[in-house]
């Protein structure tokens, strides 16, 4: 009884059009109808409909030119409006498409979310790049961006605490030892590098974006094939990049030294 008056209170259609909406999101690429069909076991008259709808809504885009589907600009918005962080991103892409024309490199921006860093926005100089990511996804403790936030982002905080703890399971005992002397590291540095975390012969390096409480902000990092990325803020890129991140950090009163 419980259960049945517990579905009567729910919308099934809104539920199968959100089920659509994961669906394309999981599998990271633009989806051909078939594919989505086939994921998704609705029926045809009843997908046409739904993705009318959905695109309609702006929250998928529907290529005209070979007909597949990907997350649409409605979904952005929400997710920026859900992060409360407008102002953030506005002040800081700029700087981040001047980072990746400046290094020929893909520059990305992630902020904090109640279960992790996600990505916000990417300027990309290599459009041939497969970065393994996109806006919107979340980035994993030993990804260069995840080790910033597991150094600088505040412990006090629950939801941060729970996130290492989850992250750090994962881990064997020797690799969270290492990870512990990287991230003693990152702290003194403020440069953050991982080999190869999501794609192979990518790799990327991060450095954190403070305001003016030495709060961490964000993590602005730069991805590239592995051989063109610095492993140190002493190389040209990765000086030129810490020196350009401590710029935005100023923007948010924060003061060096």
């Amino acid at each position: 009884m419980g259960k049945s008056e517990k579905n009567a209170n729910v919308i099934q259609s809104l539920q199968v059009g959100m089920s659509i909406i994961d669906v394309v999101a999981a599998q990271n690429r633009p989806l051909k109808f078939t594919e989505i069909q086939e994921l998704s076991g609705i029926t045809k008259s009843n997908l046409y409909k739904y993705l009318n709808t959905l695109t309609m809504l702006g929250l998928l885009y529907r290529n005209r030119k070979d007909g597949t589907y990907s997350l649409g600009g409605k979904l952005m918005e929400y997710g920026t409006a859900a992060l409360g962080d407008r102002n953030v991103i506005g002040k800081i892409t700029p700087y981040l498409r001047e980072t990746s024309a400046h290094t020929s490199q893909t520059a990305l921006l992630a902020l904090w979310t109640h279960d992790g860093p996600v990505i916000v926005d990417i300027c990309s100089a290599n459009y041939g790049l497969n970065i393994g990511a996109q806006v919107g996804t979340r980035l994993p403790l030993l990804s260069a961006t995840g080790k910033v936030f597991a150094a600088f982002k505040d412990e006090s905080d629950p939801q941060v605490r729970e996130w290492k703890r989850k992250e750090l399971g994962k881990l064997s005992d020797e690799r969270r030892k290492q990870l512990e002397e990287e991230i003693e590291q990152i702290k003194e540095r403020f440069f953050s590098y991982a080999l190869e975390p999501l794609v192979k012969h990518v790799s990327s390096f991060s450095v954190p974006v403070f305001d003016f409480q030495r709060d961490l902000v964000g993590a602005v990092t730069v991805v590239g094939f592995t051989e063109q990325i610095p492993q140190t803020a002493e190389e040209e890129m990765g000086k030129y990049i810490v020196e350009a991140v401590l710029e935005i950090s100023k923007s948010f009163g924060f003061v060096a030294g």
